[in-house]
């Protein structure tokens, strides 16, 4: 999970939006601030130009070691279209009916309910944090669609008070964002969700008002005891 803020970003010029919730896979591209070896490949994966080159490369090699295949092979435009498609579509993401055994209704329902009742919980906490009083917050989970590669899941705190941003997250923060998947459920089960719904954008949403007084004096407790 990459949390989207300005700690965490390099070009944090993409953190900025006029409008929500904010989408960044197949938009921009993803600079992280540190990461580790595993998230930088997963994000260069991300390219389509890079995936475009693997099912390209014996196109380009056949020709150097057969002079006799070289004109046939360079002349086969529609064949290489056929060949990174076939490997887009029917091997980097899974079928429909591969989408829809990988995870019940009931079981899609269920996970889905945790997501919610998790991300509000999140919300509530960075609501009372951030002394946000107003408006709406949105927590942003964003997952790619590639099916044979680890899940690359988004996460950002976004909002419409005063105009549509995304919220600046500290570590504590960042560490509260770290709750909203465990082993119980993880990355990968709500991405066997995405992938049955086809939908790979989720956004819950928290009014910044209905927070309690008692979640507003807990925030301000754990601060002053982070301090001291």
């Amino acid at each position: 999970m990459l949390i989207m803020t300005d700690a965490t970003i390099a070009n944090r010029g993409i953190l900025q939006t006029q409008r929500l919730p904010r989408k960044f896979l197949g938009r921009v591209q993803v600079i992280p601030r540190g990461g580790g070896f595993g998230l930088w490949l997963r994000l260069l994966f991300e390219m389509e130009f890079l995936r475009f080159i693997v099912p390209l490369l014996p196109f380009v090699l056949v020709p150097l070691y057969s002079r006799e295949w070289a004109m046939p092979v360079m002349q086969a435009p529609l064949v290489m279209v056929i060949v990174v498609a076939w490997v887009e579509l029917r091997v980097m993401r899974p079928t429909k009916a591969a989408r829809e055994r990988g995870v019940t209704l009931d079981e899609a329902a269920r996970r889905l309910d945790t997501l919610t009742f998790r991300a509000r919980a999140i919300l509530r906490s960075l609501a009372a944090r951030h002394k946000l009083t107003e408006g709406q917050l949105h927590l942003v989970i964003e997952q790619s669609e590639l099916g044979r590669a680890p899940p690359l899941t988004l996460v950002s705190v976004q909002t419409d008070h005063p105009e549509p941003r995304l919220l600046k997250l500290d570590a504590a923060d960042r560490a509260t964002l770290g709750t909203l998947f465990d082993s119980a459920f993880g990355e990968r089960d709500l991405l066997a969700v995405n992938h049955r719904e086809h939908r790979y954008l989720r956004s819950i949403t928290q009014e910044a008002r209905a927070v309690s007084a008692h979640a507003r004096l807990a925030a301000v407790l754990d601060k002053r005891k982070a301090a001291s």
